[in-house]
């Protein structure tokens, strides 16, 4: 049977630039962070295949549109390439457009349904609609945030909203301790139930609302939160997302700053060094960053340092790390600061700076601000982050070629992810892994312990 050649797929190819060989690259690299398997070993001929008028199957339409929207740096639709049945994991990109709690409500029940799950955990993070929460949404939202009419009848007052604020601290403290692979349902559950509930309730006052939004907005940053820590990137990306709006309909700068943060530390991570800078420069830009107390403008500033490091601005990000430092001194008791930041100290600045020492090349500053992060944190109450940090440092001194003090320093990080289900913490076992495989067969017992415990571990998955 005869194939009609999919013309707008070729035409669209044409306005990227690339070869076939380099979009099945790209096709490859999106798949990835999407952790679809099935389609990692895509090749030039598939893609040659889709022109021809094969029809891409599973994930694959989602995957194609994330690719070319990157290429294209705009949204690429699946009509626009003439697929005009695109899998259901298409539509997984954030809407700003659609109303909040619409989006709270359609989210959550998709991340509570086992099914609808699967394809959404399985979606690609978009970095198409990466420009629109600063420059879109955050100038509408002020406009809309006085639509709720209390539709569910409910009273809000203080003391609801100080229940859901409460269960955020709880929730940021286990987080925090056992990672986001732990009790994240039950965050999401709670959030589009009891909050979705009082969100759509009539509040006793201006200020209440208010309160209300941004607790909510606090909740939804959480759950987006430990889905990026559990390396669930795309589910990740929409509750920020949504986060970034409850932030806006509240009229809390510093807690959207806080989200952009996040999402600039997730645009990092996953190599989009240009994204990760605009979203951070958003994030300390105006009141965002004027509004917020010196300990969250001191997180702020380092994850600003660290978006500019990656996209090689050595001189800017050593400068917003002095920022930061300097931000940071001026924290005090006397100042109340969110409860969102009760974590950011000492270590965690440490860890963030050898971060960016280490992507700017500074192997020795990073190593000692590693060590300075593994020396004053408190292990018992932030085990995930620990681990994660010690992960870090063994690969800073195995890229130093001190193989033995790198097992070491791994082992004990093995030893904190105890407990801890973390995305962020398996990556550091599988770089591990990977680091010692050439160091395997040479008697080195060091070696063959550590090899035997990843394996281990990666085996039962704890």
């Amino acid at each position: 049977m005869a194939r009609t050649r999919n013309t707008k797929l070729a035409a669209v190819i044409a306005q990227t630039g690339w070869s076939q060989t380099q979009i099945a690259a790209r096709f490859v690299r999106v798949a990835a962070e999407a952790g679809v398997e099935e389609w990692t070993g895509a090749t030039r001929s598939h893609i040659a295949q889709w022109i021809r008028g094969v029809k891409p199957s599973g994930q694959a339409p989602a995957i194609l549109c994330e690719t070319l929207s990157r290429g294209l740096k705009r949204p690429v639709t699946p009509a626009d390439i003439g697929l005009s049945d695109p899998d259901p994991a298409a539509a997984t990109a954030p809407d700003w457009a659609v109303d909040t709690l619409v989006a709270l409500n359609a989210l959550g029940r998709q991340d509570l349904d086992m099914e609808r799950r699967q394809v959404l955990g399985t979606a690609a993070y978009s970095v198409a609609g990466l420009a629109l929460p600063t420059q879109v949404w955050w100038q509408q939202a002020p406009q809309r945030a006085g639509a709720r009419g209390g539709a569910s009848g409910r009273k809000v007052g203080d003391s609801e909203v100080e229940a859901i604020e409460e269960m955020g601290g709880f929730f940021s403290r286990r987080d925090q301790r056992h990672g986001g692979g732990h009790g994240r349902t039950a965050v999401v559950a709670y959030l589009a139930s009891d909050v979705a509930d009082c969100l759509n309730g009539s509040c006793a006052s201006e200020q209440t609302r208010r309160r209300l939004f941004s607790a909510a907005g606090e909740l939804a940053y959480l759950s987006g939160w430990m889905a990026f820590d559990d390396s669930q990137h795309a589910i990740a990306q929409r509750y920020f997302a949504l986060a970034v709006k409850l932030a806006a309909e509240a009229g809390n700068p510093a807690l959207a700053a806080h989200i952009l943060r996040a999402m600039a530390h997730q645009a990092v991570d996953l190599g989009h060094p240009q994204q990760a800078l605009s979203l951070a420069a958003a994030s300390v830009d105006g009141e965002r960053y004027r509004l917020a107390t010196p300990r969250e403008k001191a997180l702020l500033g380092v994850v600003h340092a660290r978006a500019l490091a990656a996209a090689g601005q050595k001189r800017e990000a050593a400068a917003a790390l002095l920022r930061a430092e300097d931000d940071l001194a001026d924290a005090h008791d006397g100042i109340e600061d969110p409860g969102r930041v009760f974590f950011f100290g000492e270590a965690s600045l440490a860890h963030e700076t050898a971060c960016t020492l280490r992507d700017l090349g500074d192997l020795t500053g990073a190593q000692k601000q590693f060590h300075r992060s593994v020396r004053t944190r408190k292990a018992a109450a932030f085990s995930r982050t620990h681990a994660v940090t010690l992960g870090y440092l063994g690969a800073i001194e195995a890229r130093q070629g001190n193989v033995e003090a790198a097992c070491a320093t791994w082992s004990r990080a093995l030893d904190a992810m105890s407990g801890v289900q973390s995305g962020r913490a398996r990556e550091t076992v599988l770089t591990m892994r990977r680091v010692v495989s050439p160091f395997r067969n040479r008697g080195i017992g060091a070696v063959a312990e550590l090899d035997a415990r990843t394996a281990a571990l990666l085996r039962t998955g704890s």
